[in-house]
């Protein structure tokens, strides 16, 4: 069919993107047809995380090469939780809680995929609207009745849990697996969806589903699984010091999700360039080559941070994630806007609020109550040689017993934030109430 790209599977393997595959190669020549493929995401939190990017943007990849993708959000699977390779049970959150997510990740996962693209517009589904009000025998004889219990906790997540002592797994997880086969048995019958991708722990659960669309409709699918994303020095992906990295903005900011992948090391930064960006395979192995020629930081952090930062928040997240940086790195904070203000105070810097009465409180102490310092010396030396900023103003000793007057309202930004520096890199962000 006209307007497909047959080379993506090439493209993906390049990347590192493919993990396990069914159908013995068959896939590639499956997919010189357009095709309808879905991912699922499940409602654990009111946002996805970036472990999720990686199989958005391969929904965008499938898309981009003339694919038509479905994004499920699990609103009865998310009532259940998927027991793959946890270390124990999750804890079952209410019908209410979770519609609310479902709602929220709705408009998430339609930020990167395209509604209005012709025969390959994007489409988002819930699977509560086919589990919701089955009948528990009809649910038994209709799709229990395919399943081998020896087959489903012989699947290594399953096992894992069986395995593991003073754990085991109860009947409602391993249930799990029934319903993501369903799942896509009803998108074979509905969309004609003949491709899953998940990550590689989703392997068991679309294995079974691939089964179950052949047992219940004779239908031929595929599923495909992605790698999930490790750091090289084996700390967890997606975490840092102050927690998860979230896709929500009011969850982690632009400038703090910028700053994570700013700060990547240099033995993953290619490897995410593959795995998150848009950028050609060739061009990032120029990247690389253009790197271990050069002396110095290489520029593939600041590449990685700005495609990234681009795609989860925009041109104008991108901005103010880029203006507050050079804001902190120069020093020159005074036209910072109230929202990147509010950015900071969210994530980019530890933040206090600031007594409504100063009382005797002296700077001095206010800073080293703040953790700016471990006593008062390093702040009073700081403080003699013009090294402790207010706004971007040096503050002198005749003022280190007046925090009153250093943080008057008429000295703020914003109406509410002073931003301290001490000495050349120790920032730190009280407030005012609003």
């Amino acid at each position: 069919m006209a307007g497909v790209d047959a080379t993506l599977l090439k493209d993906l393997d390049r990347r590192g993107l493919i993990n396990q595959a069914t159908g013995d190669g068959e896939l590639t020549q499956h997919l010189t047809e357009s095709r309808t493929l879905y991912c699922g995401f499940d409602p654990t939190a009111d946002s996805l995380h970036i472990g999720s990017l990686v199989p958005l943007l391969t929904l965008k990849r499938f898309q981009a090469a003339g694919h038509q993708p479905i994004a499920l959000v699990g609103g009865a699977t998310g009532l259940i939780g998927d027991p793959s390779f946890k270390a124990q049970e999750r804890s079952l959150n209410t019908p209410e809680v979770v519609s609310g997510w479902v709602e929220k990740l709705k408009r998430q996962v339609s930020q990167f995929i395209d509604f209005d693209c012709g025969e390959n517009s994007a489409i988002v589904v819930n699977n509560l609207d086919w589990t919701q009000g089955l009948d528990v025998l009809d649910f038994l004889r209709d799709v229990g009745k395919h399943f081998s219990v020896n087959n489903m906790i012989n699947k290594e997540s399953v096992k894992q849990r069986i395995q593991r002592e003073g754990e085991g797994i109860s009947f409602t997880e391993f249930s799990y697996m029934l319903l993501q086969s369903m799942d896509f048995s009803e998108l074979y019958k509905r969309y004609n969806c003949t491709l899953q991708i998940g990550g590689s722990d989703q392997w068991g659960n679309i294995t079974g589903g691939v089964d179950l669309t052949r047992r219940q409709h004779r239908g031929k699918v595929y599923g495909l699984t992605l790698p999930l994303v490790t750091k090289a020095d084996g700390t967890k992906f997606g975490k840092t010091e102050s927690g998860t990295i979230w896709l929500d903005a009011k969850r982690t900011s632009p400038y703090a999700f910028y700053q994570f992948w700013l700060n990547t090391a240099d033995a993953d930064v290619y490897k995410f360039l593959r795995y998150f960006t848009f950028l050609g395979v060739d061009e990032i192995d120029e990247i690389e080559a253009a790197d271990r020629e050069r002396a110095g930081r290489p520029e593939a952090q600041g590449i990685l941070a700005r495609e990234v930062t681009r795609l989860v928040h925009g041109e104008e997240g991108l901005a103010a994630a880029e203006r507050i940086s050079h804001a902190l790195f120069s020093g020159d904070i005074a036209d910072l806007s109230a929202s990147d203000l509010e950015q900071l105070s969210l994530d980019g810097l530890p933040c206090s609020a600031l007594p409504t009465d100063f009382g005797e409180l002296t700077l001095i102490n206010l800073l080293v109550d703040a953790g700016m310092a471990p006593s008062g010396k390093p702040v009073k030396d700081a403080l003699g040689r013009n090294a402790v900023l207010v706004n971007g103003h040096p503050v002198g000793m005749d003022s280190n017993g007046s925090p009153a007057s250093v943080f008057s309202a008429d000295k703020s930004l914003g109406g509410r934030f002073f931003i301290v520096r001490l000495g050349k890199k120790k920032y730190h962000l009280f407030t005012t109430a609003a």
